[in-house]
């Protein structure tokens, strides 16, 4: 009895290893990385460093961890972090900001997810109002998610730099697409890293890879991290396995990448066309999020495109996200085409 194969679009954490990477994996060479004795670990975060410019790293299990640590070290109790509204670390880390760091959120009304410098310099609390939290943290998502993965460039990021300094606030950069975000923008990942205090990235997502994240730092903010990945249970042992991926990824699938754009474009301009979609969100990378009319129900929708085999998750009340990959190729690009064109009003 054959097993009905569905085509992915909900997210691009639902890929599997290559045949390569798996072969990598298999490969490794591993010790104990809580005793930092897992030389394919240590690899994974001295390449990672060096390719963002930045002092170095520490390999942890998921993106919402290496977030979560970056705010535990740049952050004390009664702290505030500035953010745009539809920041991963508000949406969609179970309100870990708050439980593991004891800090409040300014939540900006910024561009698809993106706030600018002088959005930043209008938050800044007076540190001497004892009414208010003292505001200490920055964070930007590159790409962000809720905007459709709309990306930064360097210039920007480099602007609200300055205002951090000036400050005395720190910078952290939740980069889990970032290598989606340097394929459209044309910047340099030491663009990036020479501005950040902290900035973190995924290997999982359109990298490809099973299981990580990466946090860079300092030297000495990296050796304050370890200590809060311990407390946070995300101490890992012959984690080689994983690193090995890791590494594997950074050599063969960030070249890729544009593939998924053009993919994402694709699909996003047929969706443009239909009388069933009112507004589609430019897509700039892996992205695609629409709303639809009112005259359909988003889980009449996602019904219906199950029905063809293709999976879509919801994304609000009227939105539906759909994000490529490397497993998407082109004939499923194709055939995904041709079950949007079914769905009638």
């Amino acid at each position: 009895m054959s097993i009905q194969k569905y085509i992915d679009l909900r997210s691009d954490t639902v890929t599997r290893p290559t045949a390569g990477m798996l072969q990598a994996m298999f490969n490794a060479e591993v010790g104990d990385d809580v005793f930092e004795e897992d030389p394919t670990v240590k690899a994974l975060e001295e390449k990672s460093a060096r390719l963002f410019g930045m002092e170095a790293g520490m390999f942890v299990p998921s993106g919402t961890m290496a977030n979560q640590i970056a705010i535990r070290l740049n952050t004390h109790l009664q702290h505030e972090i500035i953010c745009d509204k539809l920041s991963h670390i508000y949406y969609y880390e179970g309100g870990g900001t708050f439980s593991n760091s004891g800090v409040s959120i300014r939540l900006l009304e910024g561009n698809r997810g993106r706030i600018s410098a002088g959005q930043v310099l209008q938050n800044i609390n007076d540190p001497e109002n004892i009414y208010s939290a003292i505001s200490s943290l920055v964070c930007i998502e590159n790409t962000c998610n809720k905007g459709g993965g709309s990306f930064y460039k360097a210039s920007d990021v480099s602007e609200i730099s300055k205002i951090c300094k000036e400050n005395n606030l720190k910078l952290h950069i939740d980069g889990a697409r970032i290598f989606n975000a340097l394929t459209e923008s044309g910047d340099s990942e030491k663009d990036f890293g020479s501005v950040a205090d902290t900035l973190s990235f995924c290997f999982s997502k359109g990298l490809g890879a099973p299981v990580g994240s990466m946090l860079l730092s300092s030297k000495d903010g990296i050796k304050s991290a370890r200590r809060i990945r311990k407390a946070f249970g995300g101490g890992m042992r012959q984690a080689g396995y994983l690193a090995a991926a890791g590494i594997y990824a950074l050599d063969h699938h960030v070249s890729r990448l544009n593939q998924d754009h053009e993919r994402a474009k694709t699909i996003g301009n047929a969706l443009s066309k239909c009388s069933w979609v009112e507004e589609l969100i430019p897509v700039e990378t892996n992205i695609i999020v629409f709303r639809i009319i009112e005259e359909k129900s988003v889980k009449k929708i996602i019904e219906e495109l199950l029905s063809m085999r293709i999976k879509a998750v919801p994304f609000g009340p009227r939105d539906i996200r759909m994000v490529t990959h490397l497993d998407i190729t082109d004939s499923m690009t194709d055939e995904i085409l041709e079950a949007i064109k079914k769905i009638r009003i």
